[in-house]
């Protein structure tokens, strides 16, 4: 009797009285790098890399704004809002990621001279969130967070009892957010019967 492979069955079937069309590999939460561009002092941001503990992915929300008519209520959404996200780090022996951050948190608000920056373009930096496959070339998805600034940054607490690494736990806040192209697209086409419609 011949062998019959199973694999191909698995997943959710399509068609009804058919078998399911098999299951795609999903992206793995471990499998990620983290990137910073103009982060502290300039090109030292690579230090940050080597520490990244977790990141959160890009959040936004459209909201609602109603429209009322004669018998009824419509919806539109709002101006967007990109949501912050959290990048957590481990802070070495070196002092160099305490310092970049330490750094980044001077270029926002001089805290020795009580000044601040003139303009956002003298802090705020670019991230870039890379989903891996598990090799060192290939790069599944890209997001870029352009016009971020260190919103909320905590330092780790000492504790006697405990032998965990001690992190860096900033919230960064951020203008926008895009993809790579084949996943958002620059320009697409739509054409929808009806699509000028409130």
């Amino acid at each position: 009797m011949a062998f019959q492979p199973t694999l191909s069955k698995f997943g959710v079937p399509l068609v009804p009285g058919t078998s399911g069309v098999g299951i795609l590999q999903p992206k793995l939460k471990y499998r990620f790098r983290v990137s910073m561009y103009n982060f502290g002092p300039s090109g030292a941001a690579l230090n940050l890399t080597h520490q990244v503990k977790s990141v959160g992915r890009p959040k936004i929300d459209h909201g609602r704004q109603e429209l009322h008519s004669y018998n009824n209520i419509m919806y539109i959404p709002t101006k967007p809002s990109w949501q912050t996200i959290q990048l957590t780090v481990t802070d070495d022996i070196t002092n160099s990621v305490s310092g970049l951050v330490s750094a980044q948190i001077q270029k926002q608000m001089n805290h020795f001279d009580q000044t601040s920056a003139v303009a956002g373009i003298n802090y705020k930096f670019m991230t870039q969130i890379e989903t891996l496959d598990g090799g060192d070339t290939n790069t599944l998805e890209n997001w870029y967070l352009e016009g971020c600034y260190i919103q909320d940054a905590e330092f780790d607490s000492f504790d006697y009892s405990a032998s965990d690494p001690i992190m860096i736990t900033m919230t960064l806040s951020f203008d926008n957010a895009t993809q790579d192209n084949t996943i958002m697209p620059q320009e697409q086409a739509i054409t929808t019967p009806g699509s000028n419609a409130g």
